[in-house]
């Protein structure tokens, strides 16, 4: 009887060395290959949340994620519109080498098919790729079929998963595109698409302004959808259309899928919110939350849904093994096409904190995005002043992965790891910035070159220290972070420097070992 009871100690204990070896190993294997998520807002401007300096609106969510986490005060979007900011994070190229520019939302694919980019990067690794929310880097080969499959699209490109905003909230068609296929399309009332004339009987903003819950600028009063009219015309799909205040709320339950899905597998989230780009319409929960209109309170609501993505992590006890990297696609914007009187009710609030300009500017308020990285217990709280850029994060978590990058890929990417994960404070000395010119930091001296053509029309009507001119800029940010002095004729030496350094960018690849 002894002997039995012996062995039944033995094996069970036997069993339960077993169980804890397992256990180890599984939590060994996780921490060696840490999740992922990028939350990417958009046109959220340096000052606009309250640990960057914001007034009038609150951020508790991000404000505490900056409290546990890495702050950096000299963070970069790789440029100050939204498409090449996009292009340049998931490829770690420069948008101007494939000519990246705004794009309507009708465009092809934009990231062909075969070129190498972070999530395909990813995906050798091991990990579980998904992207929600704002897309806009087009989708198909051109002329886009809304009622069949809409491929080539992220999937085709290092995404296992998408649930996108084609483009923007502002253009048609106000649908949500679910890996290849439009959500709860019904085939009897087919979507059709046109950005130069109107087609069908549904009303536009010039037509009906009366059915405007608020008007938009000429560019933005063709077809009317859930009160608001966008830019271009479209017809049918009535029961896919999105109702514009119920959109966080879908987004945030395609990232609970998703999180609780692959929990137990490595994993890549690319969060692209919607807010706060117009039109601003926040779900009734956050209608006054802010002193400053409805601009104000999408901040609030791109809040709350940063810190239900936390939340959501922490319930499913992924907060220790999941990096969290929190950043915008380019700068701030008050008017940018519909009359929300978003400037009228600013107060005093600075959506790009000290700095000039904001979203389409060479300046620095431009691309200069407010920026966390939270992982607890892995990344030191703190402030980081290091020069850091979005297409380095390619390179970067490439290191983060151990996976080595080919030499025909990420050809303006950088591994700045140690600055991103804040054990060290070198970053960048010499960064591109894209606007409508390019522009080039090396250290605390920035350069902007010149324009080569005419900036868009509708960009002159917006009431925004854009940069652009035809006349050489050079400042000086240690001393002058407003960029108020043009030191290019009293400093030329540097500014020759400079320039010669960014025609060097424009000839090729940037990255050290990089071969096309």
């Amino acid at each position: 009887m002894m002997d039995k009871l012996k062995i039944i100690i033995l094996t069970f204990g036997c069993s339960l060395l077993l169980y804890s070896c397992q256990q180890q190993s599984s939590s060994t294997a996780k921490s060696s290959k840490p999740n992922i998520v990028i939350i990417y807002v958009d046109d959220l401007g340096y000052g606009d949340v309250g640990c960057y300096g914001a007034k009038g609106v609150k951020t508790p969510n991000v404000d505490s994620m900056a409290k546990q986490g890495l702050r950096f005060t000299d963070a970069h979007a790789s440029a100050s519109t939204c498409t090449p900011s996009r292009f340049a994070l998931l490829t770690g190229s420069y948008a101007f080498r494939n000519d990246a520019a705004i794009l309507p939302g009708d465009a092809p694919l934009l990231i062909r098919p075969g070129t190498p980019t972070l999530p395909a990067m990813l995906q050798k690794a091991g990990y579980t790729t998904a992207v929600i929310g704002k897309w806009h880097l087009g989708l198909g080969n051109g002329n886009p079929d809304w009622n069949g499959e809409l491929k080539p699209g992220p999937l085709e490109v290092g995404f296992d998963y998408s649930f996108l905003v084609p483009a923007t909230l502002d253009r048609v068609p106000t649908v949500f595109v679910e890996n290849h296929k439009v959500v709860n399309l019904d085939p009897k009332d087919p979507i059709k698409v046109n950005y130069d004339h109107k087609i069908g009987n549904m009303p536009t903003g010039l037509e009906h302004p009366e059915e405007l819950k608020f008007k938009g600028d000429l560019q933005h009063s063709n077809t009317i959808i859930n009160g608001i009219s966008r830019i271009g015309y479209m017809s049918g799909g009535k029961s896919a259309l999105w109702k514009d205040e119920e959109i966080p709320n879908v987004l945030l339950g395609k990232v609970k899928d998703f999180l609780n899905e692959n929990k137990d597998k490595p994993f890549f989230l690319y969060f692209s919110f919607t807010d706060i780009h117009v039109p601003r319409a926040p779900n009734a929960k956050f209608v006054g939350k802010s002193t400053m209109g409805s601009r104000g309170d999408v901040i609030a609501q791109m809040d709350w849904l940063t810190g239900e993505t936390l939340n959501t992590l922490k319930k499913l006890g992924l907060q220790d093994n999941t990096l969290v990297i929190f950043t915008s696609d380019n700068g701030p914007v008050l008017d940018d096409g519909y009359d929300d009187h978003a400037a009228q009710l600013v107060g005093d609030h600075s959506p790009s904190g000290p700095y000039k300009g904001g979203k389409y500017s060479a300046y620095e308020g431009g691309t200069r995005m407010p920026t966390i990285v939270y992982w607890p217990g892995k990344v030191k709280p703190g402030i980081s002043n290091a020069l850091v850029s979005q297409v380095d994060l390619y390179a970067s978590l490439a290191a983060l992965v151990n996976q080595d990058l080919n030499p025909n890929e990420a050809p303006d990417s950088f591994d700045c790891l140690p600055a991103w994960l804040g054990t060290s404070e070198k970053g960048r000395q010499v960064m591109l910035e894209e606007a409508f010119t390019l522009a080039l930091r090396d250290n605390s001296w920035k350069y902007i070159d010149p324009v080569s053509k005419p900036a868009p029309d509708w960009l002159k009507n917006k009431d925004i220290p854009t940069g652009l001119t035809h006349e050489q800029q050079l400042y000086d940010l240690k001393t002058d972070i407003h960029e108020d002095k043009n030191l290019s004729k009293t400093h030329a030496d540097i500014m020759n420097k400079l320039k010669s350094e960014l025609e060097t960018i424009k000839k090729g690849g940037s990255r050290p070992g990089y071969k096309k």
